[in-house]
């Protein structure tokens, strides 16, 4: 990861530069509350996939800036509204901006940010990016109220879940992956390559997030463990447990998702990692940063596609 920041470093400090102008407003509340949550930090995956794919097709130019500061304004109206929805109170190992400023602030200013993404997008004056970030937004919200339908849900399979994940997480990583190919002319071949590359890849991402939600540290995470089996949430690891694991644990994941809360953490953990859940999912993961990788075999070997290579990588073996 720090290989990959010090490659964009120059690119970065440009798209910051492009969100500090772009987050301007008069009202006082939205300004606060946007500048708290651009700074409180994280690891700007999705603009650093429009900037690599960008200068893997050769391109230059300042619309990638103005492309990736588009889909971190939209990443983060996201993370607005879900933490508003999940009730969070920790994220990035600081308190949420629900937590600080309030839910009713929270939700209207990521509306704030989804509203300016797009006048940032119609500034552009492509249809085709308008078209492709306005369906990612779009399914983005879709996968949001899946997971919503899911949750205390012990019935979906592994099939569903992916599903949840590939619209709710991996549609924005695809959509980023896709603008890159736009900025610098790939052809359609190689658009939908970079794009399956992008969609992999937040795949790979969001299963390791399933990983660490039962392993991680939280001075590394940034929040706590267990945050998602508090909410009921059955994300892969337990959906393993209720597919391969004996009848007291299977009972016993069927209760935590159903019930929700912390109340049996402990025993969770000690069954999610005795059955081989997190091994599985981890494969599950590298599966998918492999089909990423091998999305990448056309593209010309340059210094950014030794970066997508290093990301698919690092997204299977970070441990935040």
């Amino acid at each position: 990861m720090q290989g990959l920041q010090a490659f964009l470093a120059a690119d970065m400090l440009r798209v910051d530069e492009v969100i500090r102008a772009s987050l301007h407003s008069d009202v006082v509340l939205v300004n606060q509350v946007a500048e708290y949550i651009i700074a409180s930090g994280g690891k700007r995956l999705r603009p650093a996939l429009v900037l690599l794919t960008a200068g893997a097709m050769g391109y230059s130019g300042q619309q990638q800036y103005v492309l990736a500061a588009v889909v971190e304004f939209i990443h983060t109206a996201t993370l607005l509204h879900d933490d508003v929805v999940d009730e969070s109170a920790l994220r990035r190992g600081r308190a949420t901006a629900n937590a600080l400023f309030g839910n009713a602030a929270s939700v209207l200013v990521g509306d704030f940010l989804y509203s300016r993404a797009f006048q940032m997008m119609v500034d552009v004056g492509q249809m085709r990016v308008m078209q492709v970030l306005s369906d990612a937004t779009n399914t983005i919200a879709e996968g949001e109220v899946l997971q919503l339908m899911n949750c205390n849900n012990a019935e979906i399979s592994e099939q569903d879940y992916l599903h949840v994940i590939r619209y709710k997480t991996a549609k924005l990583f695809e959509a980023a992956a896709r603008l890159g190919a736009l900025s610098g002319g790939a052809d359609l071949t190689m658009e939908s390559a970079l794009a399956a590359y992008g969609m992999h890849l937040g795949t790979a991402f969001q299963l390791i997030d399933d990983v660490l939600d039962y392993s991680g540290d939280l001075s590394e995470i940034g929040k706590n463990v267990g945050d998602d089996l508090a909410e009921g949430k059955p994300t892969l690891p337990l959906l393993y447990v209720l597919s391969q694991g004996d009848a007291h644990q299977v009972a016993l994941a069927r209760e935590v998702i159903e019930q929700g809360g912390l109340q049996q953490l402990d025993e969770i953990l000690a069954v999610i990692r005795s059955c081989g859940a997190l091994d599985y999912t981890r494969a599950c993961a590298r599966t998918e940063a492999d089909l990423a990788l091998a999305a990448l075999v056309n593209l010309p070997d340059t210094p950014f596609k030794q970066q997508l290579v290093n990301l698919a990588n690092f997204a299977v073996n970070r441990t935040f």
